[in-house]
């Protein structure tokens, strides 16, 4: 099979170099651009990044001496590759300019960016949980006057420690959600090596965070309603989110109130059953299990768990009756892998299977 040949906005910093290590020796794409700021355009990717890569695993061979583009010279990255992954940093307007200038090309977006999340025809996906949502993408290309250029967006990386759980509730009609979120330093883009400052410490602010983690899973439980997404009126979900010192790994604290309430085996039950599109088509980078309970009372735990599942599943435990809410439990998921980059990648490979992307 020809492998799809794919681009990398913001190749550079830390969620560029995860979509790097995930897509070496990718079965179905290949990297054939790496684009960044005008400042690192014209050298290699090696020397670019020089002493800033931050993954645990080495460089791949393949991508050291591809020379860096410059991200703003749309037309040229776009004529090499089949689409892109957006993870530049910018202001939310310039993201949004570049974004729509690349769709433009025809060359379709996969968008780790937050700008164009609430943009109406625009689907935030979660494979597994609103692939429905890409029928909104006629509505999008209409607009853009493309045939085949599109953006889709992923959400932030802390909503999917507890929203995979929350959907496979659905049935029960959660009304009130209570989460507090204990957030790794790598969603901030950080090592405890440029930030020593959160070494034994923890910060009860994360500029933009909550809102995002409050209305972020009503879009994606939302409808498409004439052309755009409608969000979900419920449940109501209050948040609190916190910067903790973890490299990877978002956990979360949750309260749940049900309008019907379940039994905790119909819980266990729905976590364990619970699949998606990526999981009936295979998909290369889909976890086999999407979300994994721990039965013991220190699980699930950011060192021992995060990785499990290629770092691709999602993971629960300590679920128990509350005496103010009828259920509360304890969600992790990994925040660059599911959360950023891998969540990217999953929904690349989504929409390749879908006949969304293909070869120019």
């Amino acid at each position: 099979m020809e492998k799809l040949k794919c681009g990398i906005l913001g190749a550079t910093g830390m969620v560029g170099q995860r979509f790097i290590s995930l897509l070496e020796n990718h079965p179905w794409f290949e990297v054939a651009a790496l684009a960044a700021s005008p400042r690192s355009a014209g050298k290699t990717y090696e020397e670019a990044v020089g002493g800033r890569w931050k993954m645990t695993t080495p460089m791949p061979e393949a991508v050291k001496k591809l020379v860096v583009l410059d991200v703003n010279d749309v037309e040229n990255v776009a004529s090499k590759v089949d689409f892109v992954f957006s993870a530049v940093d910018m202001t939310k307007e310039e993201i949004k300019a570049i974004e729509e200038a690349y769709a433009k090309t025809e060359t379709p977006v996969i968008s780790n960016n937050s700008a164009h999340r609430w943009t109406p025809d625009v689907p935030m996906i979660v494979p597994e949980l609103n692939p429905e949502h890409l029928e909104v993408l006629e509505a999008q290309k209409k607009r853009l006057g493309t045939k085949r250029g599109f953006i889709v967006v992923k959400p932030n990386c802390s909503i999917q420690s507890y929203t995979p759980m929350l959907t496979a509730l659905k049935e029960f009609e959660p009304t009130t959600v209570v989460a507090t979120t204990y957030q790794a330093i790598s969603g901030a883009g950080k090592t405890f090596a440029d930030w020593p400052e959160m070494v034994d410490n923890v910060i009860p602010y994360i500029g933009g965070e909550e809102e995002k983690s409050e209305q972020e899973p009503l879009r994606i439980w939302g409808k498409v309603e004439n052309g755009q997404i409608v969000k979900a009126e419920s449940p109501v979900i209050t948040t609190q989110c916190l910067r903790v010192p973890v490299s990877d790994g978002h956990t979360a604290a949750v309260f749940v109130n049900f309008k019907k309430k379940p039994t905790k085996e119909q819980i266990l039950k729905a976590w364990k059953e619970f699949k998606g599109l990526p999981q009936e088509l295979k998909l290369p980078s889909a976890p086999d299990q999407f979300i994994t309970y721990f039965e013991e009372d220190n699980r699930p735990q950011a060192k021992l768990d995060r990785d499990k599942e290629k770092g691709m599943g999602v993971f629960a435990g300590r679920l128990r009756e509350d005496k103010v809410y009828d259920w509360k439990f304890v969600g992790l998921s990994h925040n660059t892998k599911r959360g950023a980059a891998g969540g990217g990648v999953l929904t690349a490979e989504l929409l390749k299977a879908k006949g969304l992307i293909a070869a120019k």
